[in-house]
């Protein structure tokens, strides 16, 4: 009796976290509920799966009940063995024929799928984003547009934007679950997919290939908006002016040390960098992609980077082998680039 409450209370414990846990997560971080045509017709192919799994298994139990029951040991036939079907061929074309039609009923689907979001026939007539995977961040270079940021990708609703993903490291691997599926990352090949959003919003985006210590850390998000909206935050962005004058004295320090000491490495205009672009930093919403948009985590992470996101590019800045920020400095910094808002079209205001 204690033994199977103990087992009565682990069952009880067990569920209990599961209907916690379930309430986890963030929003638009799921393929569960897509939002996007991708994730869409990719939804379709999981409940087909599905459906055709819990046939086979309720199936297979029926057929596992019944042997049980039928051909169970009774008293007084300990020695008897029950008819043997081995070489029937009526049988063995049946569960031969069976799996067969069931692995097709899954694999029509999934091809036709698979080809359909590999479809690249309106490449040339929509907006093409060079995204750049790098540990652990992500760049997006609009090719038409001329526009450079990161982490932050907008795109407007409705339309198929084309991504030409390549790595300047190791292997990552795109995926926004609500949006569309997983595409591989690479140094050497280009891969392309498109994303589609149904409505407008916030998606969260991952990294789904284990690409160093801070694999889990490598978030972004796809920001999608109104075409209008789009194209005010397209005309904001080409026309970001990195040498304004901040309006208060702090930032304006901030500046100065800005452009000292990580202006090598950072761009605030559209041009190429070696890190993230920050031309838009003050409209986001995150730091680092995985930290709260505040002045104080802002601050934090410049003074220890390897904290927050361990093995980062940033660790090797010069600034913090030679020591020449300390906490004030940070500040003024943080003061600067929390002022860089180009643009009234911002993940907040999409959601």
């Amino acid at each position: 009796m204690k033994e199977w409450m103990g087992k009565i209370r682990t069952l009880s414990l067990f569920s209990l976290m599961v209907l916690v846990l379930s309430a986890c997560g963030k929003d638009n971080l799921t393929a569960l509920m897509p939002k996007g045509y991708g994730a869409e017709e990719s939804f379709k192919v999981i409940i087909i799966s599905t459906l055709v799994m819990i046939v086979v298994f309720l199936i297979v139990m029926i057929i596992y009940v019944y042997v049980i029951m039928k051909f169970r040991q009774k008293k007084g036939e300990e020695n008897k063995i029950p008819k043997q079907v081995e070489g029937n061929k009526t049988l063995e074309i049946v569960w031969t024929t069976i799996p067969i039609l069931l692995l097709l009923i899954i694999a029509v689907p999934t091809i036709a799928v698979t080809y359909d979001l590999a479809d690249e026939s309106k490449k040339e007539d929509s907006i093409n984003i060079n995204v750049t995977g790098s540990q652990f961040w992500w760049h997006f270079e609009y090719a038409e547009e001329q526009i450079q940021t990161s982490q932050d990708l907008y795109i407007p609703v409705g339309e198929k934007v084309y991504l030409n993903m390549l790595s300047s490291d190791v292997i990552h691997s795109f995926w926004v679950p609500a949006l569309s599926g997983k595409m591989d990352v690479n140094p050497d090949n280009e891969n392309t997919m498109y994303i589609e959003a149904n409505e407008e919003g916030v998606y969260w985006g991952k990294c789904a290939e284990f690409c160093g210590d801070s694999h889990s850390l490598m978030d972004f998000k796809i920001v999608a908006v109104s075409q209008d909206e789009y194209d005010q935050w397209v005309e904001d962005m080409q026309n970001v002016d990195p040498e304004a004058t901040p309006e208060s004295t702090t930032a304006q320090e901030g500046k100065a040390l800005f452009e000292q000491s990580c202006l090598s490495c950072h761009a605030l205009d559209n041009t190429p960098s070696v890190g993230p672009n920050l031309s838009n930093f003050g409209d986001r919403s995150m730091v680092a992609g995985v930290l709260e948009h505040t002045k104080e985590e802002l601050v934090g992470w410049i003074l220890d980077p390897a904290e927050k996101k361990p093995g980062n590019g940033m660790l090797e800045a010069p600034y913090l082998n030679e020591d020449t920020i300390g906490e004030e400095e940070a500040e003024k910094i943080a003061d600067y680039l929390m002022q860089l808002k180009p643009s009234e079209i911002t993940p907040e205001s999409a959601k």
